[in-house]
This record gives C-alpha cells, sequence and structure tokens, in this order.
C-alpha cells in the first residue's frame, strides 16, 4: 500500500492510477510555491480536492487558510468514519490508488468577519489602504484620488485610520477644507467626498464596520503548528460573506497582500510556510480594474519567495486572467461541460495549458473524466510541468460536509484565539483626535466671542486703535485691507482648528458643525 504522505521524500500525495493512465501523482513540496489551480464544473469534486491538499499541506507542517463558501469544509476539524455516508465509495477508490485510509482530524481554528461562526478576523483602515478600498466602494478615479489625499494628509500628521468613524471624521474635514487641499494636493471636489460617505455607509451595511478595527489580525496567529507537527487549518465562514462578493474578494487580496509585504524572503524553501487557498477565484477579477490585476499578478509572481502557496479555485480556467494562470504550476482539472461554442473554446484553451500526453487526448479526458477523478500535472524535478495524467483523488481523512453548530461553538472557546480577539478594542485613532481639536478650537471661538461683548460692554476702544488719532485714511485702509489667507502649508491641525474656529464665531455655526460632524458635539 502506497503511504498517503512521504515526508522524507518532501512529497504530498494527490492521487493514483485512473484505468491504468497513471501511476501515483505527488506533489513535490520543495515546489509547491510555484502555486496551483483546481478546476472544474459544479459537483465535479473541487471541494474534495480542495480538503484533501489542505489536509495533506497541514501533515507536512504546513498551516493552511481557506475560505469556507458553502460550510461544508468544517468536517476537516473531525476524524472520518468508516459509517460516513460515502465511505463505501471512498473506500473503492482507495482500492483503487491502492492506499489505506487512516482517518484522522486535524487542527482547526474557525474565522468569521461578523464574529458568529468564528473568531472575529479584522485589519484596520490602513492597512487596507486606499487602492484595495477603492476597489471595495467601486469608487471612480476621481474619487480613489481623493480618498488618496484623505490617506496621504491623515499619514503626514499622525491621523490613525483604524475603523469606519475615523475614515468618516476625516472626509468631513477634507471636505470642509476642499478649496485649502487643492491647492495642495489637486482638486478635491466636496461631490466626491459626498460620494465616497454614501459608498462607506453601504459598506458599513455589508459588514465594513466589523471588519475593520482593532485588535486586528496577526498573521503569526494563521501560521501555527500544533504540537503533534501539524499544521493549522484555518477556515473563514463565508457563506454570509459570498452575498457581498466584492467585500469577500477585497478581504482575500489584503490577506495575500499582507503575506507578501510581511514574511521575509526565503527563497526556495524545502516546504512552503503557508498554503492559501482562494475559492470562487473569479470575484478576484471580476471588474477589477487593469492596475490591480497588474498587482495581483506581481504578488503571484513574486511571493513564492516569501514561501507562500497560492491555490486559486474556479469553474473554468478561463476567469482567469493569462497573466496570473502563467504562475500556477501545479494543476488539478475536473471535468469541464462543453455544450455551447463557448464551452467549446473554452475546453480546447484549458487542454492547451497542459503538457501532452500520447495514450490521450487532453480535451477528450477533460470531459470524460468521473466525479473525483481530474487530469492532473504536476511539477517535477527542476520545476518542469509533468505529463498530463488521469487521476483518482485521495479519498479525505477527515470527515466531509459540516459539522453540529454546537460542536464549532465548544472548539472556538477551546480555542487559544478566543481571549485576544474576541473583545473589540477602541484605542484613540483619527476620531477622537479630530474631536479634541475641534472642541479646543470650540472653546477659543467661544473665548474670543466673550472678549468681544466685554469690549462692547465697557465701550473699550480695541487694542489696534488705542492711543491713535482719528484718520479717516487709516480706517479706509483698514476696511480696504484684504483678509489674509491660509496657507497651504498649513498643518492639518492648525487648518483644521481654524476652520472651526471660523464657523464657531456664530450661533448658526455651531449649529453647523454640530449637524456635520455628527458626534464629535453629541451632548455638549
Amino acid at each position: 500500500m502506497t503511504e498517503i504522505v512521504d515526508l522524507d521524500a518532501g512529497t504530498l500525495f494527490v492521487g493514483g492510477g485512473s484505468e491504468g493512465y497513471a501511476t501515483a501523482q505527488q506533489i513535490l513540496l520543495k515546489y509547491a510555491n510555484r502555486h496551483g489551480l483546481i478546476a472544474g464544473a459544479t459537483g465535479t469534486g473541487k471541494t474534495v480536492t480542495l480538503q484533501t491538499l489542505a489536509e495533506s499541506f497541514s501533515l507536512a507542517g504546513v498551516p493552511v487558510f481557506m475560505a469556507d463558501v458553502k460550510g461544508d469544509l468544517a468536517g476537516i476539524a473531525k476524524a472520518g468514519s468508516a459509517d460516513a455516508p460515502l465511505n463505501e465509495a471512498f473506500q473503492k477508490r482507495a482500492a483503487q490508488i491502492g492506499i489505506t485510509l487512516d482517518y484522522q482530524s486535524f487542527p482547526v481554528t474557525f474565522w468569521d468577519i461578523w464574529g458568529e461562526r468564528g473568531h472575529p478576523v479584522r485589519t484596520t483602515l490602513a492597512e487596507m489602504g486606499p487602492l484595495l478600498l477603492s476597489r471595495l466602494m467601486g469608487l471612480t478615479d476621481a474619487q480613489e484620488g481623493v480618498l488618496n489625499i484623505a490617506f496621504r494628509v491623515a499619514d503626514e500628521e499622525g491621523l490613525a485610520l483604524l475603523d469606519m468613524k475615523d475614515l468618516q471624521s476625516m472626509l468631513v474635514w477634507v471636505g470642509q477644507n476642499a478649496k485649502d487641499l487643492s491647492l495642495k494636493y489637486g482638486n478635491v471636489s466636496t461631490a466626491s467626498v459626498g460620494a465616497i460617505q454614501r459608498s462607506l455607509m453601504v459598506l458599513e451595511n455589508e459588514g465594513g464596520s466589523f471588519l475593520f478595527g482593532e485588535p486586528a489580525l496577526e498573521l503569526a496567529d494563521m501560521m501555527r503548528v500544533n504540537a503533534s507537527g501539524k499544521g493549522t487549518i484555518n477556515i473563514l465562514s463565508a457563506e454570509r460573506l459570498m452575498s457581498s462578493p466584492r467585500l469577500y474578494a477585497t478581504f482575500l487580496l489584503w490577506l495575500m497582500s499582507e503575506l507578501f509585504e510581511q514574511l521575509p524572503e526565503v527563497g526556495d524553501p524545502d516546504k512552503p510556510c503557508i498554503a492559501f487557498f482562494f475559492d470562487e477565484a473569479h470575484l478576484l477579477f471580476d471588474g477589477a480594474p487593469p492596475a490591480l490585476v497588474d498587482k495581483i499578478e506581481q504578488v503571484a509572481r513574486l511571493i513564492r519567495s516569501k514561501g507562500v502557496s497560492l491555490w486559486f479555485i474556479s469553474q473554468n480556467p478561463a476567469d482567469l486572467p493569462e497573466s496570473v494562470l502563467g504562475q500556477l504550476g501545479n494543476r488539478v482539472q475536473h471535468a469541464l461541460r462543453a455544450f455551447t461554442a463557448k464551452d467549446q473554446k473554452a475546453l480546447k484553451l484549458a487542454a492547451q495549458n497542459y503538457r501532452a500526453n500520447p495514450e490521450f487526448d487532453i480535451a477528450e479526458a477533460i470531459q470524460a473524466v468521473g466525479t473525483g477523478e481530474a487530469v492532473t500535472s504536476l511539477l517535477e524535478a527542476k520545476g518542469v510541468p509533468g505529463i498530463a495524467q488521469r487521476t483518482l483523488i485521495r479519498p479525505p481523512l477527515a470527515q466531509l460536509g459540516p459539522i453540529p453548530d454546537e460542536d464549532r461553538v465548544s472548539m472556538m472557546k477551546a480555542s487559544a484565539m478566543a481571549a485576544k480577539y474576541e473583545k473589540t478594542l477602541d484605542r484613540e485613532s483619527a476620531s477622537e483626535l479630530l474631536a479634541k481639536r475641534a472642541e479646543q478650537a470650540a472653546k477659543e471661538g467661544e473665548q474670543a466671542e466673550a472678549k468681544a461683548s466685554d469690549a462692547d460692554l465697557w465701550n473699550i476702544e480695541p487694542e489696534h486703535k488705542r492711543g491713535r488719532r482719528y484718520d479717516p485714511s487709516i480706517q479706509i485702509r483698514d476696511q480696504a485691507k484684504p483678509a489674509a489667507r491660509s496657507s497651504n502649508r498649513d498643518t492639518i491641525a492648525s487648518a483644521f482648528g481654524k476652520s472651526l474656529a471660523r464657523q464657531l464665531g456664530t450661533k448658526t455655526g455651531q449649529a453647523l458643525v454640530r449637524g456635520v460632524l455628527g458626534s464629535l458635539f453629541r451632548g455638549k
């Protein structure tokens, strides 16, 4: 019988012979960071392949991240059973391959943006950055430019953008000082600011208020190995998240970019430091601007030197841009249907991405493979693509399908991540700092108004006229002298103070600020 994982040889067992076409198919861990593709029509076995590969990586001591878009990956936390509904079919397939199934469970950490079916997973707006945030909100180029200015000014003044209210407060100030900012950074229209605020409101309704905040996710908490040497499998609950596909796609892109930016260069390690699976990968590229697609391609090309193994899962390879598809060295192609001319064209293109096998026609094989069977091409020595093979995918060792909610809850309570991420933090950031500056400006305005009232009450001559004889020409010159304009070199602190001081000179101004800034002056 074949061993499922041969750590001495540094390989992951994927599957075995199908109708005499193939011998055992294995991924060389050394080349697993050359990334991979799992493709196929609905119901052809992509989910089982995803779980099988995740198990193999975990057994090799490689942590895994994957999104559970259908709610049927949680079973990997519990050992498989001979009494399972599909056990008979799995046992038959294992016998064909020539392996024994050693049923076992795997270490799992559950995550959820809403914090309901997993530990809360958060990031800050500063970490997300204006490019991905613009993609998330579907902003135009002009609106993205204004958002970049807001981030730039916040960075220069040390105003941390952590959660939604920080950015909302920052945009209020940008709108109030659009004229001054335009002189230094380029055109800032209040219409663009308003459009961004509306998009933020929509994002907040979709779950943005849960995603942005602290404590932010630390990548080290996803890259753990348990005492027995198994890599932790991180499962993001994405059933609810899939109702907001742009939020789902942007979150995964952010996580990939964080891995790229934070992990050190390791060259070509003996095995990856983490395996990252992108299910429903077409969502990453639907409607994405060329600049973002270029960035994804760049990250996919360079992140392998950080020891990250990226796997894209989609129904058809054509869902991915050619520039990204060319970076995926290990491929598992389940059945594709070709009923229309467009489908047939996509099938031919998929077949062309494989190294030819003289024993069968690849395009015909992709249509003919059954459930749990695939056409595979895995990198061989020196990173050379292997000849296409018809392969029966190894059955999973853990339970296939969901687990009861009470089991999930008990696992979450026992997790070391519960104490760290369950409670939300709200430290001083842009919103609070801007509120303090607004209050200070309000006090200064009130003091100035009080002094002016006192001067009128006692008929005190203003200081600039004391000791001076009446001279009509002086009065004319004083009235004709233009008001000094604020310098575009003013810091955000001084400009913010001046802006509020001007508005707070009257009761009408005070009401205006309360209306615009809302909670900043509530209760005063």
